[in-house]
């Protein structure tokens, strides 16, 4: 009887022992499987970065990166800029006395006969309670004042005036004879002497 049971322990702690030893074949397997398959792979992986690398630098496009140059070492240190040196006071002013303005000089004799050289002649004014006639297109002072002497102080009086009259008037015109008509006195006086400024503009211009 125990020598069954010992016969049967044994059995049992053999199958266990076989059991481990494959168990641990079979570990050992696998991993030297798995670094077989590591050491391939890196293998390819470093083949991989080698040829693209060379297409990389046949093409010209693999970027050198250069060294890192040392960084000199600062052999002064530059000083602070100096202060301006501070601006000179003003010295103050002595008293002093101010020289007297020089005298201004007399008149020189070319002002002086200047002075006493004729006036120039002044454009005669309308008679009293009479018209400015020099309003009238082609009528000057001098012919104003030749109309005055002839009576015509208005702008009224050579609108009333006829043919026969302003012909008349004319006549005695002397060197300005032929204006009256061609300069239309009497259509000009019409308007004149009804204060009518926009008609007589818009017939003979701006006055």
């Amino acid at each position: 009887m125990n020598d069954q049971v010992s016969q049967g322990y044994g059995a049992v702690a053999a199958t266990a022992e076989t059991g481990w030893l494959t168990t641990s074949f079979v570990l050992i397997a696998l991993g030297a499987a798995l670094a077989v398959f590591i050491l391939i792979w890196g293998t390819r992986l470093a083949i991989r970065r080698r040829k693209a690398r060379e297409e990389l630098d046949e093409r010209g496009e693999l970027e050198v990166v250069d060294p890192a140059q040392p960084i000199e070492p600062v052999s002064e240190i530059p000083s602070p800029p100096e202060a301006p040196a501070p601006a000179p006071e003003p010295s103050p002013l002595a008293d002093e006395p101010i020289a007297a303005a020089a005298p201004v000089a007399a008149p020189s004799a070319a002002l002086a006969a200047d002075t006493n050289a004729e006036p120039a002649p002044v454009e005669p004014a309308p008679a009293a309670g009479g018209d400015d006639l020099t309003r009238l297109k082609g009528v000057g002072p001098k012919l104003a004042a030749r109309l005055n002497e002839l009576g015509i102080t208005r702008f009224a009086q050579l609108a009333a005036l006829d043919e026969a009259s302003a012909k008349a008037l004319d006549a005695q015109l002397g060197s300005f004879q032929g204006r009256m008509t061609r300069d239309r006195w009497t259509d000009q006086a019409r308007f004149l002497a009804a204060g009518d400024t926009a008609g007589y503009e818009a017939v003979f211009g701006k006055l």
